[in-house]
């Protein structure tokens, strides 16, 4: 029988359990897709322990996942432009780590055949939220943005989508990920004490915008570098976007079929890269996501639900 993750309970990995489920079929206007590959996301622990339960309450079993690439297995009634066997991705919210999903025609955009199941996992997640977090902030030619955390999954495209505007980027990291933000044409900087003081020195003309996707101070490091509210954009600091009015857009802001299809075409075609980290196997979710707990990675962690070719029917 088809399978999904599920918890009955909030907590930490360990109450993540992989049990069998009935297969779904379409309703009218609404697609079965068949999850080739399920994104990780760093947001979806907040939601299984519970820190998110006033605004986003758990109904237990709850599933989890949000991003995935995938077939389509079935189409529903008054369906439109898609057929079965179309290479999909799409985003299905606390149901994308199963072996098949339900979603409607308005979660869903065709995965170019030249873009990897892995990253397309991540088009409709990341790709998304990173393109929102750019178009806050609108970085333009010869502007200098830093990008924090700019090796994890929103900041590395993030960072790429604002050197294709023209713009120079700082991203802070690690200094692991150094060579890789290097490879991507980013000046990498240590994050830690001492940070604002390391951007000034490679930015001596000054820094024109910035994308929090950390915390840990950056939006302040941002204002305290004369950065302007309105050209910050933080994923992870609530309390600076009440003090400082800075934005907070995510991945709600670019929650478009239309969009994910463009970025999956960029992707495709080469115009930006998607660092995959690790694939688990969908039995090994509970290690995932202690992996992805660390915060250290360079790019995504993916679900591997099936392997590609090996669809049920």
């Amino acid at each position: 029988m088809p399978r999904a993750v599920k918890f009955w309970k909030y907590g930490g990995p360990e109450v993540l359990q992989l049990v069998e489920v009935e297969r779904p079929h379409a309703a009218p206007g609404t697609v079965v897709v068949e999850v080739v590959t399920a994104a990780l996301n760093p947001g979806e622990i907040g939601i299984r322990v519970g820190h998110f339960d006033a605004m986003w309450p758990a109904t237990f079993p709850e599933g989890q996942g949000n991003d995935f690439a995938g077939y389509v297995a079935e189409v529903g009634e008054g369906v439109e432009g898609f057929a079965i066997g179309d290479q999909v991705l799409g985003f299905a919210p606390r149901a994308a780590q199963a072996n098949f999903v339900v979603v409607g025609t308005d979660a869903l955009a065709p995965k170019p055949s030249a873009l990897s199941w892995e990253a397309a996992a991540t088009i409709a997640g990341v790709g998304a939220t990173a393109w929102a977090a750019i178009e806050a902030v609108r970085p333009g030619p010869r502007e200098t943005v830093v990008v924090s955390a700019a090796a994890g999954g929103v900041g590395v495209i993030a960072a790429q989508l604002a050197r294709l505007r023209g713009a120079h980027v700082i991203g802070t990291a690690s200094e692991g990920n150094f060579a890789l933000l290097r490879s991507l044409g980013v000046t990498p900087v240590r994050y830690g004490r001492g940070l604002a003081d390391r951007i000034s020195a490679v930015a001596p003309s000054g820094v024109d915008a910035y994308i929090d996707t950390f915390g840990a101070g950056n939006v302040d490091i941002a204002i305290g570098l004369g950065v302007r509210p309105d050209r910050i954009n933080t994923l992870a600091d609530g309390a600076a976007i009440l003090e400082y009015g800075v934005h907070s857009d995510a991945q709600e802001e670019a929650a478009s079929p239309a969009l994910w299809a463009t970025l999956a075409g960029m992707a495709a075609e080469g115009q930006f890269h998607i660092p995959i980290a690790q694939v688990y196997p969908l039995e090994e979710v509970r290690q995932a996501y202690r992996d992805v707990a660390t915060r250290h990675t360079s790019g995504k962690r993916v679900l591997s639900i099936i392997a590609p070719g090996e669809r049920r029917e």
